[in-house]
């Protein structure tokens, strides 16, 4: 009887999903939003990209071409304006996002905002008071989270077959020379509002969280070493996380390849990425056995987690699920302000040479932004 009304249950989930519909977005900003824009295509019975926005008209035809029906625009404003939208997806550089967002928000829009969310936590809370006032949904955007490897390892999880989590260390090394850097935002604090913390392995630290939980304590030293630049391009910080567990994150923008390598030790399970730089949770990776489950239960059970879309395609089809249906796996506002709080810990740390307790309260110094004083 219990598995009956289980099916029953699910077939109409199902049903409820095949009637839902089709989600009309407006991608503000060209560049990374070339991607979100392939990542919308996968999901053509979800979504539907009916306008792209960007100073660079020349550049939005690009990303467009051979769409005819998408509109092309340089006015945010007028697209804000058209009822007929349901999300608008902001690709924009970070110093933009809060004016953006606040706006897409305040006009009745669903917004999907790229890393970092904002450049404050203050910023970061009034806009997460916005869309509780809008009743809209605010995604940050961490695509990490989503691929077979992260399926297999929540999973396992939720199983409660990992154990109690005992390390997990992380690599960011990529190799950013100074043709990266032309671009004039690029590398300043007025600019990028950071650096590799911010911009490059906020999605490593993010992926940590998911898995680990929250951090109570952090020190992190952060230095420029390999471009002529304002902001860091190296960094080395260590973790203690609310549960016991400690971690570390290794970033360089100076290695000889782009690498992204990400090791998890639970007490009954040891799980390593590959070195997929952009993507870690769609490569290949190792589940090792040790101490209260075999190698071939391990094995039995993970063959068993169904596949999910991966990256961007399983942020929006998350993003879908949500909207239609009010549960899924969506990444929350409040795991925005997290990733910003961590940020705002670990520039507060490698500045004042100290050890940071988390969370940040109001009164911190850095609480209404990181940057440093002119």
């Amino acid at each position: 009887m219990v598995m009956s009304m289980s099916m029953s249950m699910s077939m109409v989930m199902s049903m409820v999903i095949s009637m839902s519909k089709i989600w009309r977005v407006a991608i503000i900003g060209a560049g990374i939003g070339a991607e979100h824009f392939s990542a919308y295509l996968t999901l053509p019975d979800k979504f539907n990209v009916v306008a792209v926005c960007d100073i660079n008209l020349k550049r939005a035809a690009e990303l467009a071409a051979g769409y005819d029906d998408i509109k092309l625009t340089d006015n945010l404003d007028g697209l804000l304006a058209d009822d007929s939208i349901d999300i608008i997806d902001i690709c924009l550089p970070p110093k933009l996002h809060f004016d953006a967002v606040m706006s897409s928000l305040s006009s009745g829009k669903h917004v999907v905002c790229e890393k970092p969310l904002v450049t404050s936590l203050h910023e970061a809370k009034t806009l997460i008071t916005q869309a509780r006032k809008s009743n809209k949904q605010l995604v940050p955007v961490f695509q990490y989270r989503y691929g077979p490897a992260s399926s297999q390892l929540q999973s396992l999880i939720k199983a409660e077959l990992t154990g109690k989590p005992l390390v997990a260390s992380m690599e960011t090394h990529w190799n950013r020379t100074e043709v990266y850097y032309d671009n004039p935002w690029r590398g300043t604090w007025a600019g990028e509002q950071g650096g590799a913390v911010l911009g490059h392995a906020i999605h490593n630290h993010d992926f940590l969280c998911s898995v680990f939980g929250p951090v109570h304590k952090l020190s992190a030293f952060n230095t420029t070493r390999v471009n002529d630049i304002e902001v860091e391009d190296c960094a080395a910080i260590a973790f203690e996380m609310t549960n016991g567990a400690l971690a570390s994150s290794s970033i360089t923008l100076g290695a000889a390849t782009d690498t992204t390598r990400i090791r998890f030790c639970f007490d009954n399970i040891t799980a390593q990425s590959s070195t997929t730089p952009y993507a870690p949770a769609e490569g290949v990776w190792t589940f090792e056995a040790r101490k209260n489950i075999s190698q071939q239960a391990l094995d039995d059970f993970l063959v068993e987690v169904p596949n999910e879309p991966s990256g961007f395609s399983g942020l929006f089809d998350q993003l879908a699920q949500q909207l239609n249906t009010g549960v899924s796996n969506v990444i929350t506002m409040e795991d925005g302000y997290r990733s910003l709080e961590l940020v705002t810990a670990i520039y507060a740390s490698a500045r004042d040479g100290c050890s940071i307790n988390l969370p940040l309260s109001k009164e911190h110094p850095m609480y209404a932004g990181w940057q440093p004083n002119e």
